[in-house]
């Protein structure tokens, strides 16, 4: 089975960034969508970006204007941008790429920790 593999987690303090990044260097089909969800504990995973391929992204309201979400279709990579980082912001982050379009198929990455705190 595929895993996505997913770096850039971390602890930092409010206002500060971080650079998210997933990549496969396995077959996988023709990209549809990749994208960036995230879940805090006690809560429901959320989405929090995604890059179309075609290029046209979408943002969660709680993210837009501080968070960057880019890709390459091609490469078979997507990253995300954080910026202004809050203490709401802390989660596990999981990259998100889908495959197909009548039946799409969602491959995930491990998981990594962004935790933002004083």
């Amino acid at each position: 089975q595929v895993q996505l593999a997913e770096s850039g987690g971390g602890l930092v303090q409010p206002g500060g960034s971080l650079t998210l990044s997933c990549a496969t260097s396995e077959s996988i089909g023709r990209i549809n969508v990749m994208g960036w969800y995230r879940q805090a504990p006690g809560k429901q995973r959320e989405l929090v970006a995604t890059i179309h391929s075609n290029g046209a992204t979408n943002y969660a309201e709680s993210v837009k204007g501080r968070f960057t979400i880019s890709g390459d279709n091609v490469q078979k990579t997507v990253n995300l941008q954080m910026n202004s980082l809050k203490p709401e912001d802390t989660a596990i982050y999981y990259c998100n790429i889908r495959t197909g379009w009548l039946n799409p198929f969602d491959y995930w990455g491990q998981g990594t920790q962004v935790t933002v705190s004083l």
